[in-house]
């Protein structure tokens, strides 16, 4: 009570103040249209415009806050007010520490929504709005205005052609106000599909997309970044940069007459090593954004992640180098580059030490090169900060032993010489990188449908190379580089038992077993053509379909694209809305991709559970929207025109660019529950967790029951 009223004497005294000191026009004035939508219903549209320097409150509410923007109706008979008003705008969110509450705002423009039913011929309908504008310092009084809405009914023939407006235009849905024009000229938003879920957005939309963002990066950036750590403490054990920590003791021991000073040194050379790293892929990313902004990143990311090019490109690089750590040939950064550098590493101060951490960074290349491309390559399907965090972990973890070395050079006294094991080290890692260059190699044959690599093809050759290894640590291969192995050393004898447990663990997936602790790096099952019918997840992938009413022909349904665990659905949304509303069933919308890893995982680690299984096949309608499929090409009159003028002309390209528009997703999975044209839950991106699913499923379905 007592904050209720400090805030309440706060919110008077801003009023206040801007009652006696602006005696201005007001910095918010409101515009209204209507859109069209089937079944004689209407989509009134309020947009505000804000002036520069202002911001509008949503729609709250604060208790003991600030205004929140409030709408109101006069009744009307011949009028049918649909659900609320939604938000057609993205919210921003942020915390305010004066009211201790998080509140939404909008800059620049603003529109919101109300569906409504027309009873007869044509009516008026008053609407009266209330709203309070604030700048970074004062705020003006509660305003409200009235606005009227001119509604006539449809003729028969424009009723079965909802996508022709006849006020204003229908791309208001799209989140940032963003309209989209159809090839057709019927200013349609997205496609067909996209102008039923753009009118029916709802006010959880906002909301959704930063809890959302939360969920992924909670599960997605931190395995990443995990990832990325464990990939730089193992990139100090190649034999191009361990020999190195003793010449950066050597260097910092020269001057290490003053103990403040050479501590000062040691820490700027890892930040420099650090900087080296992270400043180029950083400069690259932000440079894309500003020039084109999210959408244009997010197209050299999806590029870089199913384009063929860039995934032949990447499998062919990492042959090469896992060829040069087998030793059939060394690659290294150009000498005269490297001697430039280490020449100038021997002047004082700061100069001195950057150019030191530049030779260590040019040096290691042969080593560092294949694995910071695979830091790289594997952070480009999420956020388009997700590299520039990825390779800050990495250089962060490669960084700090030679710092500390530099910090206390005694502790070169405790590693291990250098030797034969250091070119181990290095065989077992080009082992590593055909495996894993072979998961590029897969991304283009799944995107593209090829059929070359399918699971069982791509197992076998997990199971030889991971073989070959086993083998090599025991000492029955040998490499160019290699020492002779008199015995076989503890550590040699334990790694190889894990590789060929892990061997005959991949064994059993050559029968259709799903490999759950590997289903991401893997093909989707579907693509196996051997599977045992007795086996236990062949029994769960081939349960009962979701319903007997499922239509014959399904669109899409004869273009390669499958669900997982035998699942039936859609693959098309405004197909897919229609089915749920005539069966009186919630959507289940996967945004999924073909060559998505954290896909596979989902489906195999979480989606095959049992009871998840059940909840969806017999009370969800899903579809599934596939954002890299580059083959299936749409009807001219589902094409989509983009701000810039780009037009779109594949399903994968459309689900893709409606997943950021209108969620602003660029990365995959993602799952959505809607009913009624309603989101219904908070939607959910990559989380193993199967508890947490059931959770989001059945609260799904709690929620529609309440429709």
């Amino acid at each position: 009570m007592k904050r209720f009223l400090k805030n309440t004497f706060l919110v008077s005294i801003l009023l206040l103040c801007a009652g006696i000191t602006f005696a201005q026009s007001n910095p918010v004035s409101w515009s209204t249209k209507v859109n069209d939508l089937p079944d004689n219903t209407y989509q009134l549209v309020f947009e505000a415009a804000i002036a520069d320097g202002w911001h509008l409150y949503d729609m709250g509410p604060y208790p003991g806050g600030p205004n929140p923007t409030i709408f109101s109706f006069e009744k009307n008979a011949d009028i049918e007010l649909i659900g609320k008003v939604e938000y057609l705008t993205k919210v921003t969110k942020v915390f305010d520490r004066m009211f201790n509450m998080e509140i939404g705002y909008f800059e620049g423009k603003a529109q919101f929504g109300q569906k409504v039913r027309l009873k007869s011929a044509s009516a008026s309908l008053k609407a009266n709005v209330e709203w309070m504008a604030c700048d970074n310092g004062t705020c003006i009084p509660p305003t409200d205005e009235d606005l009227v809405f001119e509604l006539k009914g449809k003729t028969a023939s424009e009723a079965l052609s909802p996508s022709n407006s006849s006020k204003g235009t229908t791309g208001t849905g799209v989140v940032a106000g963003d309209s989209v024009t159809a090839t057709d000229g019927s200013s349609e938003p997205i496609s067909n599909a996209q102008n039923e879920a753009s009118a029916k957005t709802t006010d959880t939309s906002a909301d959704t997309v930063s809890e959302t963002s939360d969920d992924k990066q909670g599960a997605s950036i931190w395995s990443l970044i995990l990832q990325a750590l464990a990939w730089g403490m193992a990139a100090l054990i190649t034999p191009c940069v361990f020999p190195m920590i003793p010449m950066t003791v050597s260097f910092f021991i020269k001057g290490s007459d003053n103990k403040v000073r050479g501590r000062f040194r040691a820490f700027m050379y890892g930040l420099f090593i650090v900087l080296l790293y992270t400043v180029p892929i950083a400069l690259i990313i932000v440079l894309t954004w500003i020039l084109g902004g999210d959408s244009v990143t997010a197209d050299i990311f999806n590029w870089l992640a199913t384009h063929w090019i860039p995934n032949i490109i990447f499998f062919i690089v990492f042959m090469i180098f896992a060829a040069s750590f087998f030793g059939a040939f060394e690659i290294v950064m150009p000498s005269r580059l490297v001697n430039k550098s280490d020449s100038k590493s021997d002047k004082k101060g700061l100069g001195g030490v950057f150019f030191m951490a530049l030779t260590l960074v040019l040096v290691s290349f042969s080593c560092t090169g294949p694995i910071v491309g695979t830091v790289l390559i594997k952070s480009t399907s999420g956020e388009f900060w997700a590299p520039i965090l990825t390779m800050l972990a990495f250089s962060l973890a490669f960084a700090l032993p030679f710092t500390l070395f530099a910090l206390f050079p005694s502790w070169l006294k405790k590693l291990p010489k250098s030797g034969g094991w250091l070119n181990t080290v290095k065989v077992v890692l080009g082992f590593i990188e055909v495996a894993l260059g072979f998961k590029f190699l897969s991304v283009a044959d799944q995107t593209y449908q090829w059929g070359l690599l399918d699971r069982e093809v791509y197992l076998a050759i997990w199971i030889v190379v991971f073989s070959m290894l086993g083998f090599y640590l025991l000492g029955k291969l040998r490499f160019k580089n290699d020492s002779p192995v008199e015995h076989v050393s503890v550590t040699r004898l334990s790694l190889s038992i894990a590789v060929f447990s892990f061997v005959v663990y991949m064994i059993p997936g050559m029968w259709g077993a799903p490999l759950k602790a590997i289903s991401g790096y893997l093909p989707p099952l579907q693509t196996q053509d051997f599977v045992l019918t007795d086996t236990p997840s062949n029994v769960i992938y081939n349960s009962a379909p979701i319903t007997s009413a499922m239509p014959a022909n399904i669109k899409y349904g004869d273009s390669g694209l499958e669900l997982p665990h035998g699942m039936e659905g859609f693959f098309d949304l405004a197909e897919a809305e229609q089915f749920a509303e005539k069966v009186g069933k919630p959507l289940f919308i996967d945004f999924t991709g073909l060559g998505c890893m954290n896909c596979r995982e989902m489906e195999a680690r979480v989606l095959s559970d049992p009871e998840i299984l059940k909840i969806i096949r017999d009370h969800y309608v899903v579809v599934a929207m596939f954002g890299d499929d580059k083959n299936i090409k749409v009807d001219e009159k589902e094409w989509v025109v983009t701000e810039s003028g780009k037009t779109l002309k594949t399903l994968g390209k459309i689900n893709s660019y409606y997943a950021l528009k209108q969620f602003g997703i660029n990365a995959q999975p993602y799952y959505i529950l809607k009913g009624h044209g309603k989101i219904l839950v908070s939607p959910r991106g990559y989380n193993l967790d199967i508890e947490q699913f059931k959770t989001f499923l059945l609260k799904g379905l709690e929620e529609y029951n309440k429709l």
